[in-house]
């Protein structure tokens, strides 16, 4: 299914005029983050192999069309839209890659149309996953050497949003999940403990932990603090203990001082000679969380992150837009106040210790620079194979290398911004004196500041 109906009722109308007008022009759209959240540094583009997806399953089914003749539009339309397909190309970066404010993540060039119809498709995927995707990384960024597993299946927004941010956190370096589809569908390790209710419903917590291990494989993972929790951490110990259990190990702190508790139960379970066991974290736990933990030098091993990953709690959105730069081969830019957009098709040059360069898409780079967009699809084909999860991960892995310390804070943290080159400023001031506005002047565009 091509889900043509998952769009605004305005872009079907514009498409209706199009189409009526004949107005089919190869148009070329740019997405883009108009400006960073102030708590991010940085974004990691995600979405960009699902809306690629789409795009070449786009149709209308005949129910779609049937509805949308039931709803206003006309018999002329509704055949129009009948045999559309998305014929155009599109550049885009690759799952996994750092962008900044401004730099585009996709850039679609096709009938006008057709163009205009899948916008609410595309900033639909590429919003949602990108602020996921940035909170996971900020999560692995400030958790150090503690595991993360992905616990935010119950809190999110939706099962299907629950299934993206199991394979986002696992693109961000997350080594589980509780999400078990998830687990299936993306080859990711299934993780699990135990409920409070399941401690509750026997008449000990060693009775709980004795018949969790009874009728269960490994791993083993008791959850400690139903009731008073270093009492939780002493009926543990003493069930592995006496059950043997040497490897695959650990019990599960749910609330309090997860930093204290941490360091008493470590001790006790080294008194007892159970170094090998593990400590695992969880409850509200984030990217800020985490780092206190850290700098706390806290003895936790494991950490499941839940509702605020899921929900990307402060910063639930990024402020994306996709917006037309060109025509016709005519550039067009958009002038509203504190929404001004750059005209043209573009490309983003990124090199070691550099700026990024956003310019005009046939300019010549830096020496040494790389082309953060690239060719993704062809006359409504696409050119590349979905990304892995691991070759997402890579990518993610070497532009942060290539990020700035101020950038990758967990507070505060300060963002690059990316040089436009002489070639984009002049587009843009010739462009800008060419709009139609009667009375108005324009001074010239704002150059991007020199990231820091």
């Amino acid at each position: 299914m091509g889900h043509a109906l998952a769009t605004d009722l305005y872009e079907l109308n514009m498409a209706a005029s199009y189409l009526h007008r004949g107005m089919t022009t190869r148009a070329t759209f740019s997405l883009f983050v108009r400006k960073l959240p102030p708590c991010r540094g940085f974004l990691v583009a995600a979405g960009v192999d699902d809306c690629l997806d789409f795009l070449e399953a786009f149709r209308f089914e005949q129910e779609d069309l049937e509805w949308l003749s039931l709803h206003g539009f006309s018999a002329r339309t509704v055949d129009a839209f009948r045999d559309m397909r998305f014929t155009g190309d599109v550049e885009a970066v690759e799952e996994g890659r750092i962008i900044l404010a401004g730099e585009p993540v996709l850039e679609v060039t096709a009938p006008l149309p057709e163009a205009q119809l899948v916008e609410t498709f595309l900033l639909n995927q590429i919003t949602f996953q990108t602020a996921i995707a940035s909170k996971a990384v900020r999560c692995r960024l400030a958790a150090g050497p503690i595991d993360l597993i992905d616990f935010a299946l119950r809190r999110v927004h939706g099962t299907e949003a629950g299934m993206a941010v199991a394979k986002l956190s696992a693109m961000a370096g997350f080594v589980g999940t509780s999400n078990v589809e998830a687990a299936r569908k993306f080859g990711l390790a299934p993780s699990g403990t135990m409920a409070h209710s399941y401690v509750e419903v026997f008449p000990t917590e060693s009775a709980a932990f004795r018949a969790f291990v009874e009728d269960l494989p490994p791993p083993y993972t008791f959850l400690v603090d139903t009731y008073d929790t270093l009492a939780g951490v002493a009926a543990a110990a003493q069930v592995i203990d006496e059950l043997h259990l040497t490897d695959n190990v650990a019990i599960r702190l749910d609330s309090g001082d997860l930093g204290a508790l941490s360091r008493a139960a470590r001790d006790m379970l080294d008194e007892r000679g159970l170094a090998h066991v593990r400590i695992f974290v969880s409850g509200s736990l984030d990217e800020y969380r985490l780092e206190d933990l850290v700098t706390a030098g806290a003895p936790i091993d494991a950490a499941g992150v839940g509702t605020r990953l899921g929900t990307a709690s402060d910063a639930p959105y990024v402020d994306s837009a996709y917006k037309l730069v060109e025509v016709g081969g005519r550039p067009v830019m958009k002038l509203s106040t504190a929404k001004e957009t750059l005209p043209g098709a573009k490309q983003v040059w990124r090199a070691e210790q550099l700026d990024d360069v956003l310019a005009c898409r046939g300019e010549p780079g830096p020496r040494g620079a790389e082309a953060l967009l690239q060719p993704a699809m062809r006359n409504g084909r696409r050119l590349r194979p979905r990304s892995s999860i691991a070759e997402a991960r890579a990518r993610i892995g070497c532009d942060l290398s290539w990020l700035r310390d101020a950038a990758k804070a967990i507070r505060t943290p300060v963002a690059p911004e990316p040089i436009l080159s002489g070639a984009l400023e002049d587009l843009a001031g010739a462009t800008r004196r060419a709009v139609p506005v009667a009375g108005r002047s324009h001074g010239p565009p704002p150059r991007a500041r020199r990231g820091h």
